[in-house]
This record gives structure tokens, sequence and C-alpha cells, in this order.
């Protein structure tokens, strides 16, 4: 080397900023995304084993399987359960876990089994509502549809003026709602307490039945055990198997519905017939259409 510099001619050198079309942008987004989810991850693995050190899984380990340890997962990082309680009531499709939820709210987490459901069951209530066509015959679809369709129900329950925990999310098979009464102080079944005032107790629970078939839909399994009280209060719950006034079998639902609030408040000591109380609660105009609430809830599932 003789100490001389020279100068390149300008197209001897790729063009100033030319360096860059050498990497790979897609691969960077790929490179970020693969620690997000590296993350996610292990933010999922540490919730899990929270979760699983827990009595409650140590006693019900079938309950919590991944898939629903994700969905818990997904609700929690959403901000809809901040704190994972103890059970307050288990059975053989659901068990219903108290939870801390936004704003320090005291809410309940109902966890459907998707292995021991009733399947052909849940199907008799799911053939024919409109809002669930072409779910068929996979197991796992079906308690899916029926987890959103009791948050569906219980939607649309309330914007008819009807008494029902307040659905707040859902996920997958796991559905969070309001947790009316608490669970040290749980809120008893109507079939549990002495009706103080029964002719009063009838004109709502008749008046929350011709508003849930005004708003097109009929409970369907409406009795003295699916009706609680908390502080003077009538609160409807279990609507996962209402279906609308569509269904081929909702007149029978019906039916069956008034017979039971009548025999129970016949028993109270009141002269009311099914008869009567179908008549009632039919009195006024069915919805003419099913709306899709469950394309349209602000908490979708998620069915994988």
């Amino acid at each position: 080397m003789n100490g001389e510099f020279g100068f390149l001619e300008p197209d001897e050198a790729d063009a100033p900023g030319d360096e860059w079309e050498d990497l790979d942008i897609d691969e960077i987004a790929q490179t970020e995304a693969d620690r997000i989810a590296r993350r996610q991850d292990d933010e999922f693995d540490e919730f899990r084993k929270r979760i699983k050190n827990t009595e409650q899984f140590k006693v019900e380990a079938s309950v919590f399987d991944d898939a629903t340890l994700a969905a818990l997962y997904k609700l929690t990082r959403d901000g809809h359960i901040v704190a994972f309680g103890g059970p307050i009531s288990t059975g053989k499709e659901a068990n219903v876990y108290e939870a801390l939820g936004a704003d320090d709210s005291e809410v309940a987490a109902k966890v459907y089994r998707i292995n021991t459901s009733n399947f052909r069951h849940m199907r008799e209530y799911l053939q024919g509502d409109p809002r669930f066509e072409g779910i068929g015959s996979d197991k796992k679809k079906v308690v899916l549809a029926w987890v959103r369709k009791e948050f569906a129900n219980l939607t649309r329950a309330r914007k008819a003026g009807v008494r029902v925990p307040q659905p707040i999310a859902v996920q997958r098979n796991v559905l969070v709602m309001e947790l009316v009464g608490h669970a040290d102080d749980r809120a008893r079944r109507l079939a549990e307490v002495d009706v103080e005032n029964p002719q009063t107790a009838y004109e709502v629970v008749r008046e929350y039945m011709r508003r849930l078939y005004a708003a097109g839909l009929v409970h369907g399994d409406l009795s003295e055990y699916n009706m609680i009280i908390h502080e003077g209060e009538l609160v409807i719950i279990d609507l996962g198997q209402a279906v609308t006034v569509h269904h081929p079998s909702a007149a029978e639902f019906l039916e069956r519905d008034c017979r039971n609030v009548a025999a129970f408040f016949s028993r109270q000591g009141l002269e009311v017939s099914g008869d009567d109380l179908h008549e009632y609660v039919t009195a006024v105009e069915a919805k003419p259409a099913a709306d899709p609430d469950p394309d349209t809830d602000p908490n979708p599932t998620s069915e994988e």
C-alpha cells in the first residue's frame, strides 16, 4: 500500500440506504411476535401453576383442563377476573366458583365440563333455536354453544326487565356473571325458604315470565329450584336452556313452566292454575324474530 487513497466512482457503490434492503422486515416482526408469545406462554404457565396449587383444583382437577385454564387466563388478562376463589356449587355439567372481578366486585365463574355435560339434553334445547343453526353433533361445539346461549339469554332477559344475574363475559366454556349474594351467605332457592308473601312473589314471577315471553324467550325449566331470594329480591337463574318462541318445543316448555310455577304457589295456599298463568303470560305479543345475540356479544367466545 503506497499511502495514497482514491475515491470510488459513484456507480461502484450501492446507493445510500441500500444496506437496509437486505433486512427482512417480516422476519423482524416475526421475531417480536415470538418474543411476545414466549412471554405470554411463561405468564400462562405461571397462572396454571397458581390455579393447580389451589385446594379446589386438587379436589376437582378434572374441571380445569388446559383449554379451560386458557379461557380463565384470557378472562384474567381482560380484567374480568382478578382473583379466583373456591367453589360455590358443583354439578354434573358445571361448577360455579366465586371470584373477584373488576373494581373489587364479587362475581361468579361458571365452568362447564366438556366431557361430562349432558350432550343429548343440551341438543334438545339447541336444535330448532335459530340463533344456533348448524351446530351439528360435535360434543365440544354443543357445549360451547350452550355457554354462549346462556350468556345471550341472560343479556336478553336483562334488557327485557327480568331480574337475572348480570352477564359479564364469556370465553369458551366459562361464563362470568354477577354473584347474587355472597359466597359465605349464598342466596336461597325459593324451594328452601318460607315464602312470607306468596301472592306478591307469584305476581313477580308471572310478570317476569310475561316479560321473557314478550322478549321472545321461554325459560324451559322454571320451578322453585331455578328462582332464588336474596335480601327480599327474587331472581331467575339457570337460563342456559331457555329457548326462543320459535323453537319447535317452545309451547310445550312454556306449558310445563306454567304448571310447575302454579303447582308451587298452590302449595303456598294460592288458588292459581297453570292454564290461568299461561293465559297471562301469552297475553302479550312475543318478539317476532330472534336477534343474533351470540354474534354481537361484547365478549365473544373462543371455540378453540
